[in-house]
């Protein structure tokens, strides 16, 4: 079965970049969307970027579009979201995910059939 660990967070100032990395083992990452989610305290879990495991395509939420990037290196079975340009708003708990859905619905329904455990990160001066 497919897990999944999220490593990367920590606490950064505003403007700053810090970079996740999801690690998948007991199965490959091939053919699954990967996406990373957030959760903020107070508010429900959303879509952050989701990277298909066909084509390479990606979808991005608004609000991070032109500072975060996700990418894949299947060869390491493991998928990154570099965040630049950190606002204090990016304060949640990241999670990665994996589906056989769309990049797209993916990420607007919210949806992985494995998750991750999460890792904190937190933008603060």
């Amino acid at each position: 079965q497919l897990q999944l660990v999220e490593s990367g967070g920590g606490l950064v100032q505003p403007g700053g970049s810090l970079r996740l990395s999801c690690a998948a083992s007991g199965s490959t990452l091939d053919g699954y969307s990967i996406g990373w989610f957030r959760q903020a305290s107070g508010k429900e879990r959303e879509g952050v970027s989701c990277i298909s495991g066909s084509d390479g395509s990606t979808y991005s939420a608004a609000s991070v579009k032109g500072r975060f990037t996700i990418s894949r290196d299947n060869a390491k079975n493991t998928v990154y979201l570099q965040m630049n340009s950190l606002k204090p708003e990016d304060t949640a708990v990241y999670y990665c995910a994996a589906s056989d859905l769309t990049v797209q619905t993916m990420c607007l329904m919210d949806y992985g059939d494995y998750w991750g455990q999460g890792t904190q990160v937190t933008v603060s001066s």
